[in-house]
């Protein structure tokens, strides 16, 4: 009888309707979250809160009415979560301190799941939302603005570590060091955000395996986007551009394999794509234009198809620093192309080798960029395209398209 009773003490909490707590100091935030049940519902009115250092241990929807403001005073971060089933929203979190010690952020998730960040204002964070060991996550439609200072002393936008079955949507990250960062994720999607005036990168990968990102917008960031040591990622519906700098690139791709880059749009970048170390990639469908280089394949990349891409406006459309290379040319527009079509087949009767004499001498001795357009330089290009000696042989497409490939547009956000 007496175990009887036990359980059913135990069960009553989870049978009593949630409750509302309505908040409107700090001293009754930290009671409501000390005092509340599972499932409850914390109200945080419009206001100034200066507060620090919350953990949440259980399942809780916290709510903000008219944005109040959290605010950590730069003394260390605001939420730790630490339970399931966590939702936080309408919030507007300011203030985290900076420390080389530990990775202070306004949300800090730590081993939990199915928490939801979504629709809250980070300003002057150190990190915004970090998530670490936590899966089935979602941070959506926040309003992500740091203050970009050293990138040693500027954390990340959204971070996580350690993750699976993540979703980062519909968010605007600035002024961060990297946007979007993560680094053994798995399984995860990133979609619809903007990503732009970031220190380093507007996102990046590393060791995150079978993950999904499209229809991102990274914009002016310093040196773009970076995937690196990672497998079986899809990129897709994107748009890079603006990256500019001597070490900027739209996509920095380091040791990718099986990975597809489809539909994406580089746009006014120092390099458009770099490859080191890539295999089995498939780049197809992309517009890669205004770029200083549009595609940039180190001697170590093999096995990779690029078909069916538009190269236009590109100072160099392809540069490698290898006489061969083992990547494939297929069914590519190539601006710069002026070979003739008889049968009207809609493909070039002769191969063409986006290699130019001058871009590979620019590999070797980069000073030599102060001839460019000049007439020795266009001479000396004429010259190779008929007599190659210099250019990789086997780097070719032997079927360039006479017009652009029909590649819808991506729109690109303000």
């Amino acid at each position: 009888m007496n175990k009887l009773i036990l359980i059913l003490l135990a069960l009553i909490p989870g049978l009593l309707p949630a409750k509302t707590w309505q908040v409107n100091n700090p001293s009754e935030l930290k009671a409501a979250l000390k005092l509340s049940q599972a499932n409850d519902q914390i109200i945080i009115n419009k206001g100034n809160y200066k507060v620090l250092n919350l953990e949440i241990t259980k399942p809780l929807s916290i709510k903000g009415l008219g944005f109040p403001v959290l605010d950590a005073e730069l003394k260390g971060e605001i939420f730790i979560v630490k339970a399931n089933d966590v939702k936080i929203s309408g919030i507007r979190f300011v203030n985290i301190g900076e420390t080389s010690m530990i990775d202070w952020a306004a949300v800090k998730v730590l081993e939990s799941e199915n928490v939801k960040v979504t629709g809250n204002e980070f300003r002057n964070c150190y990190f915004a939302v970090y998530l670490s060991s936590s899966n089935k996550c979602q941070v959506s439609k926040n309003n992500i603005k740091g203050t970009p200072k050293e990138e040693q002393t500027t954390g990340n936008g959204i971070h996580a570590w350690k993750c699976d079955e993540i979703e980062i949507s519909d968010n605007y990250v600035e002024g961060h060091r990297d946007g979007i960062y993560f680094e053994f994720v798995t399984n995860s999607r990133i979609f619809r955000n903007y990503s732009t005036k970031n220190i380093r990168y507007g996102l990046h990968f590393m060791f995150s395996h079978q993950d999904e990102y499209y229809k991102n917008n990274f914009v002016n960031n310093g040196a773009g986007v970076a995937v690196m040591y990672s497998k079986r990622v899809k990129m897709h519906e994107n748009i890079f551009n603006k990256n500019w700098g001597g070490s900027a690139y739209g996509i920095l791709l380091k040791d990718i394999t099986d990975s597809d880059i489809i539909h994406n749009h580089f746009l006014d970048n120092t390099v458009g794509i770099y490859m080191e170390g890539c295999s089995r990639m498939n780049i197809k469908e992309c517009i890669i234009e205004q770029n200083g280089i549009g595609l940039r394949i180190q001697a170590n990349c093999d096995e990779n198809h690029i078909k069916n891409n538009n190269f236009q406006a590109n100072t160099f459309d392809l540069a490698t620093n290898g006489s061969v290379v083992f990547n494939y040319l297929e069914n590519n527009y190539w601006d710069k192309y002026q070979g003739y079509d008889l049968n009207k087949d809609g493909h070039g009767d002769v191969a063409y080798r986006p290699v130019s004499m001058f871009s590979t001498l620019v590999e070797r001795m980069p000073q030599v960029m102060i001839l460019l357009r000049s007439f020795t330089v266009t001479l000396l290009d004429k010259i190779e395209r008929i007599i190659p000696s210099f250019t990789p042989e086997n780097l070719k497409d032997d079927s360039p398209q006479m017009k652009p490939n029909s590649i819808k547009t991506i729109e690109l956000k303000a």
